[in-house]
């Protein structure tokens, strides 16, 4: 009971009014995508990059003028998708059908592409993570997962650190969205025997700061990960082709050496940046009670049985197949054999996933890819970038530090509103040509690490990457399984880690790393042969 006079106090106030919300971001969508005339400066990108000539290809605008008020309505669908994933003004997932729903009746994206963005490889991922996730906790591998992690650690601060550290080096290697659908439900359960413990007997009083504490640490130190590898994620991969277009590649080696010694810095801030902010609202201070009952409970569970096996077998095969099939196979593939394999193998029932999984986190997750496609594709998000661009020459940010300081913070903003890769694939095009002309040694590498780092940081909105779909998908109370987190919350708790992860990327990423390191000797002259031989 007292659970729930907290949950309810704490959406109290202006940010639970959902009328109210739900008016200020349809207001705001009308504003800007029917009464706000268009700028000439959206005319003039849609025109010069060819946005307009695939529009009017696609059939969804006839002329240049109409595509350009097409980009306004993207633009103004941004707002509202971000007040309402944020406030739920309407259901979340509710918002993430919307966004297609706008695609189709407003015509801003071919029919076809509009439904790739619910049936493509990202989708399919996500969808297999969270059926992943469903298995581990019915066969109760997770609790031989946090024997295994954490079980030697006691008191509160241990843990916390050995959380924060082990997860952010081993989010560089692996897939820290696998890692988020194992752990999340350890989290619960350390969560769950800590409060228990500290509770009167015969009630249980919980403690919804432990539980947001817990949650937030595991999803924010195996994102902070992200800059360690190009294991870590498509995004490094794609930043790792761009430079080879310009014959200046970088190996696996070489960007561990710039990348990898910011994880545990990052690591660490996590969990000073956590225990500052939740420190005083705790009230269960001691999580050595939950991790004693996992391991209690996995002694009485004896030898591992046929279906921890099965399931362990199917982590195992799934997490070689993302790392050895390749583009051919790439991550939605293998993610869904979660779903077959435990039917298959009688491990864990089919309706028990159907009803475990999610469904509000995954159809904002596709609808936060429908999103990034309108952003891509209507030339929305190239008008963003070069407005920001400008904003920087005004402030005399065009090269070496300020321009790695502005490209990155832009790249970090952005991986929040659509997908890391994505964020890259746009940004990267941009940047690297644009370091290249300002003659710095060390260009193209220094800015494009700059950008492929920042979007590791996608902490203050729920839709900026899959690990923040994860733990609010997974992360339920298991007495009540209500959820342990709300999307408001995101900002609330991420958006000052957001600026703490990038001022350490700025400090010891750009004024340190890189002059202790520095740069190969002919790296820029090299790239700008490529560049301008490709205008000649």
């Amino acid at each position: 009971m007292s659970h729930d006079m907290e949950h309810h106090s704490e959406g109290g106030g202006i940010l639970a009014n959902r009328t109210l919300w739900m008016g200020v971001g349809l207001g705001i969508f009308l504003l800007i995508g029917f009464l706000l005339p268009t700028p000439q400066s959206v005319v003039d990108i849609i025109e010069k990059y060819g946005f307009a000539k695939k529009m009017i290809a696609w059939e969804i605008a006839h002329d240049a003028q109409q595509a350009a008020r097409k980009t306004m309505m993207v633009l103004g669908v941004i707002p509202m998708a971000v007040i309402f994933f944020a406030t739920e003004a309407i259901p979340i997932g509710l918002t993430g059908i919307l966004m297609p729903m706008l695609a189709y009746f407003l015509h801003l994206l071919p029919r076809k592409m509009i439904g790739k963005t619910f049936a493509g490889d990202a989708p399919m991922f996500l969808l297999g993570v969270l059926a992943m996730g469903v298995a581990v906790v019915d066969v109760g591998l997770h609790k031989r997962l946090a024997s295994w992690l954490l079980g030697w650690t006691k008191g509160f601060l241990v843990p916390v650190f050995v959380l924060c550290l082990s997860m952010s080096v081993i989010g560089s290697f692996i897939s820290a969205h696998a890692m988020c659908a194992f752990m999340t439900p350890v989290m619960a359960a350390v969560y769950f025997g800590a409060v228990k413990a500290s509770s009167p007997v015969g009630r249980l009083e919980h403690d919804p700061a432990l539980a947001k504490f817990l949650l937030f640490t595991l999803c924010f130190a195996l994102n902070v990960g992200g800059v360690g590898s190009p294991a870590a994620g498509g995004r490094n991969v794609i930043m790792m082709g761009f430079w080879s277009e310009y014959n200046v590649p970088m190996d696996f080696f070489t960007w561990m050496k710039y990348g990898l010694p910011m994880v545990p810095v990052l690591g660490i801030a996590v969990a000073v940046y956590m225990l500052a902010i939740f420190g005083r609202k705790i009230k269960t201070r001691d999580l050595t009670p939950g991790l004693a009952a996992i391991k209690d409970e996995t002694r009485r569970m004896g030898k591992m049985s046929y279906s921890e096996y099965v399931t362990l077998a199917m982590l195992l095969l799934i997490l070689a197949l993302w790392i050895l099939g390749g583009e051919e196979l790439g991550l939605g593939g293998p993610s869904l054999l979660a779903l077959l394999i435990p039917v298959i193998f009688k491990t864990t029932d089919w309706r028990k996933i159907l009803n475990g999984i999610s469904w509000d986190a995954w159809f904002m997750y596709c609808g936060a890819l429908t999103l990034g496609a309108l952003l891509k594709e209507s030339g929305a998000a190239l008008w963003l970038a070069q407005s920001f661009l400008k904003i920087l020459s005004s402030f005399g940010m065009e090269q070496g530090l300020g321009l790695w300081v502005g490209l990155s913070g832009l790249s970090g903003l952005m991986t929040n509103f659509m997908s890391d890769a994505g964020t890259t694939a746009l940004l990267g095009p941009i940047v690297i040509p644009m370091g290249i002309m300002t003659g710095v040694p060390g260009e193209p590498w220094a800015v494009g690490l700059g950008v492929a780092f920042a979007t590791s940081f996608a902490h203050f909105l729920i839709v900026g990457t899959p690990n923040n779909a994860i733990v609010y998908g997974l992360g339920v109370y298991p007495d009540s399984g209500e959820k342990m987190i709300h999307p408001m919350d995101f900002v609330k708790y991420g958006f000052f880690l957001w600026l703490i992860s990038m001022i350490i990327v700025w400090v010891i990423g750009f004024m340190v790393i890189y002059k202790v390191i520095g740069f190969p000797e002919g790296l820029i002259d090299t790239a700008r042969a490529v560049m301008e031989k490709g205008l000649m």
